[in-house]
């Protein structure tokens, strides 16, 4: 290989879009999946400590597990106009 060709793509500015991206979606996934883990421990707690109030326990539980993986959408709607909308270096 020509040494001329190597030179000229290492000195060529680099895309890190998609490393961003994949960053962004994995950080964006460590919280959602931390508080839904918390949140399902909370809840089967509760209904251990009072099965009568499960209709509740389970509606409040999914609801937060809704809202909550809204953030991790958030993240991947993100990490996908990284790569795909800002412009490239």
């Amino acid at each position: 290989m020509d040494l001329s060709v190597i030179a000229q793509a290492a000195g060529g500015v680099m895309d890190l879009r998609p490393i961003g991206a994949g960053i962004a979606i994995g950080l964006g996934a460590i919280g959602p999946g931390i508080g839904i883990g918390l949140l399902v421990s909370k809840a089967l707690e509760a209904l251990g400590r009072n099965p009568e109030a499960q209709d509740a326990i389970r509606t409040n539980m999914i609801l937060g597990i809704a809202f909550t993986e809204a953030i991790a959408i958030y993240a991947l709607v993100i990490g996908i106009l990284t790569v795909f909308v800002v412009p490239a270096p």
